[in-house]
């Protein structure tokens, strides 16, 4: 009868301990891995929207901006356009983007119709802030995951949602930041939050997601801002009539394209 019982005790015992493993590991991710399901999460085969850019200073004074935005995935290459509609003073302007699926870094190109021509972001230039807000043009390309060193430092909630924290250290040295930290949502894997550092080690940037939505099936981000904790201003983005996996020809992302515009 003991032996029965001791049976039945090892058995219950087996089974919670076998549980509980599967339960870890089922939660437990390489801060690599973690930023691979975000990379690789699905954003579709294409995309178009309209994009409100807003710049608010130190003052509370905004300047609002209104784009086009079109990319599509051509498999070996993400290809992405945007369309400065208005004010008046940035209509006509273009940018685009293409991310490699190799280890090349992103191409980048932006159209000054004051000039008249196409210029290529160069890999100096990346630094730089696009067209005076608080992202530069490498906040607005794909960055490689093999960049950057990731490490997991803890799991933290942020506004109710459970999040794993990456740190990401680049491994290039004198990479425009000493390293960024992202909040990752565990149940969608976006990220909801992002703190970039400059050279020194100070915080810079914080990139605060506040509202997205599932769209045909796609978790999108609606609306996020991007806010300059050193200089005290502020870039809102929001993305509406957003429709994915509609026909976008090739011929969209070229130079031509960016000179004729919408």
């Amino acid at each position: 009868m003991r032996k029965k019982q001791s049976l039945v005790i090892l058995l219950v015992l087996f089974v919670f301990v076998f549980s509980f493993s599967i339960f870890v590991s089922a939660d437990e991710f390489t801060g690599k891995e973690i930023m691979e399901k975000v990379y690789n999460r699905n954003t579709g085969q294409s995309r178009r929207a309209n994009l409100e850019m807003i710049l608010i200073n130190n003052r509370g004074d905004e300047r609002i901006r209104k784009l086009k935005q079109y990319q599509r995935d051509f498999g070996n290459v993400e290809k992405k356009i945007m369309f400065f509609i208005s004010p008046q003073d940035v209509r006509g302007t273009s940018f685009m983007n293409w991310t490699y699926q190799d280890n090349r870094g992103d191409s980048q190109w932006i159209y000054l119709p004051a000039l008249g021509k196409i210029k290529r972001i160069s890999a100096e230039n990346k630094s730089y802030n696009f067209m005076g807000s608080d992202f530069t043009y490498d906040d607005l390309g794909e960055r490689n995951i093999d960049e950057d060193n990731h490490s997991l430092i803890k799991t933290e909630e942020v506004r109710g949602e459970d999040c794993y924290v990456v740190k990401n250290i680049p491994k290039e040295q004198d990479y425009m930041y000493s390293k960024t930290i992202t909040w990752v949502s565990k149940d969608n894997l976006i990220g909801l939050k992002k703190e970039f550092y400059d050279q020194e080690g100070n915080l810079l940037k914080v990139l605060t997601v506040r509202e997205y939505q599932v769209i045909n099936g796609i978790v999108t981000i609606t609306h996020s801002e991007m806010e300059n904790v050193q200089k005290d201003h502020k870039t809102i983005l929001k993305l509406d009539e957003v429709n994915y996996n509609t026909e976008i020809p090739e011929n969209r992302f070229t130079e031509r394209s960016m000179k004729i515009g919408i």
